[in-house]
């Protein structure tokens, strides 16, 4: 499976379970990837606003990102560090609870679904268990996510996986393009452009 190179600017509608708007800027180079984003939305009859910047290296393993999130409530920030020595920390501080994840995943943003599929390589009907550091939307706190993809299809239009999360039980199937970009992500996201 191989995936184009990512597009320099994305954008998604976000409805569903919520209502709002996600763009993504991206760099690519010799020394790694780099996901600049923002998504704003309301779910659940509270607002919020979603900063995000994640470094990866040249095979796309998380390494520093950096979000700043906006609410009612005020602003918050944190800072993730991931090495292969010293594992997760968390403002500075390690979690040993987020071993064995080489992944963040925004609860803001579809964005981050891209990291496995340029990471990994996927057979299709083979699950693949993909754990991630889960960063929640309202106040930036941080749990383990346990998911799983299985790769279902592959055309030239893009790709598809049944997607199941056992930490919030959900299932369903996520929809790619050839850059391994969510198009349609049933009940959060479909993508604008």
């Amino acid at each position: 499976m191989h995936l184009k190179t990512l597009p320099r600017q994305a954008s998604w509608r976000h409805s569903g379970v919520r209502q709002g708007f996600e763009v993504l800027f991206t760099d690519s180079g010799p020394r790694g990837h780099r996901l600049r984003g923002v998504s704003t939305a309301v779910e659940d009859a509270s607002a919020w606003s979603v900063d995000y910047s994640i470094d990866l290296d040249p095979v796309w393993r998380t390494q520093e990102v950096r979000a700043a999130a906006s609410t009612v409530d005020g602003e918050r920030h944190t800072v993730l560090r991931r090495s292969a020595d010293r594992g997760w920390e968390v403002d500075g501080i390690p979690r040993a609870d987020l071993t064995g994840c080489v992944d963040v995943d925004f609860e803001s943003s579809c964005v981050t679904n891209t990291l496995p599929l340029h990471r990994l390589e996927f057979v299709a009907g083979e699950p693949v268990r993909v754990p991630a550091a889960f960063v929640r939307a309202n106040d930036l706190s941080i749990v383990r996510l346990e998911q799983e993809y299985t790769l279902t299809a592959l055309s030239p239009r893009g790709l598809s996986f049944h997607y199941e999360s056992r930490s919030f039980d959900v299932t369903c199937e996520l929809t790619f393009d050839t850059a391994g970009l969510i198009l349609a992500y049933p009940g959060i996201a479909v993508r604008d452009a």
